[in-house]
C-alpha cells in the first residue's frame, strides 16, 4: 500500500523508571459482557491511582457518534462493504483523537471492541477477506495495536439472550442478525486467539458476572506487571515506542 503516511513514534518517555500504561480492549460476540466488564476494570484500576480513559468503537468520539448510529440502526439498508468503510472511518478517527493521545500522555486506555472485533465480524461474519481487513486495520489504526485484549467467550445463545433482555426487544442491525452469522462471529474469535494467544486472553463468559470479573481483573494485573518488569518499564522509555513495544508498532504503513 504505497504513498501511506509513516506510523507516529509514540514514544511516552522519560527519564526514570514508571508505571508501564497498557492499551487493554475487550472483545466477544454480542451480549458476552464486555462493556460491564470494562467499567469494573476501570473501577479497580482507578482505585489502585492509574489514569484510565475508557472508549469504544464504533462510537468512540463526539464526530463518530454518528456513525455508531447509523450502524446500529435497523432500518439502515447498508452494503457489506458501506458497513465495513466506516467501521474503518470510526477507527481511523478515533485513534488519532482519543487512543493515541491519551497513551502518548501515559494513561492506559480501556477500549469496548477494536480491531478483532473488526476481523471476527467483517471478516468471518461477512465473509471479507481477511488478509485485506488486516491491511485495512493496519491503516485505519495506524499500527496501533493493544497490549492485552481480554476476549469474554460465552455460548452464542446466552449471549444473544443477555442482549435481547437488555435491550426488550430485538435489538440493533447485528443482535437481529441470524444465528449462523453470530456463530461464524464466535468461530472467528477462537481463531484469532488460536493466532494471537501471546496478546488476547480468553475469559470464561457463561459464568457468573462477579466471577468473570475477577477472572479479567487477574488477566489485567498479570499484564501490568509482565510490562512493569520489561526491560522498557526498568529503562524509563515507556511503552509505545518502537523499541520498546514493538507488538504496538509492529507493522509500519507503507
Amino acid at each position: 500500500m504505497n504513498g501511506l503516511p509513516p506510523v507516529a513514534s509514540g514514544s511516552r518517555g522519560g527519564n526514570t523508571p514508571r508505571a508501564v500504561p497498557l492499551f487493554l480492549t475487550l472483545e466477544g460476540i454480542e451480549g458476552c459482557g464486555k462493556s460491564t466488564q470494562a467499567a469494573r476494570i476501570a473501577a479497580h484500576l482507578r482505585g489502585k491511582g492509574t489514569e484510565i480513559v475508557v472508549t469504544r468503537e464504533p462510537g468512540g468520539t463526539e464526530v463518530t457518534a454518528q456513525i455508531r448510529s447509523l450502524l446500529a440502526d435497523p432500518r439502515s439498508n447498508l452494503d457489506p462493504s458501506a458497513e465495513l468503510l466506516l467501521f474503518m472511518a470510526d477507527r481511523a478517527q478515533h485513534v488519532a483523537s482519543v487512543i493515541l493521545p491519551a497513551l502518548d500522555s501515559g494513561k492506559t486506555v480501556i477500549c469496548d471492541r477494536y480491531s478483532d472485533s473488526t476481523m471476527a465480524y467483517q471478516g468471518y461474519g461477512r465473509g471479507h477477506d481477511l488478509a485485506w481487513l488486516e491491511e485495512l486495520n493496519l491503516f485505519a489504526s495506524r499500527g496501533v495495536v493493544p497490549d492485552l485484549t481480554l476476549w469474554i467467550d460465552c455460548e452464542v445463545r446466552v449471549g444473544l439472550g443477555r442482549a435481547k433482555t437488555r435491550s426488550g426487544g430485538p435489538g440493533d442491525r447485528f443482535e437481529a442478525e441470524p444465528l449462523a452469522f453470530h456463530e461464524r462471529i464466535r468461530n472467528g474469535f477462537v481463531a484469532l486467539h488460536s493466532a494471537h494467544p501471546e496478546r488476547i486472553v480468553r475469559i470464561e463468559g457463561n459464568a457468573a458476572e462477579d466471577a468473570v470479573t475477577l477472572a479479567c481483573i487477574a488477566a489485567v494485573e498479570a499484564g501490568l506487571a509482565a510490562a512493569a518488569a520489561s526491560p522498557a518499564a526498568e529503562s524509563g522509555t515507556g511503552a509505545g515506542t518502537e523499541s520498546s513495544a514493538p507488538a504496538r508498532r509492529a507493522h509500519p504503513r507503507r
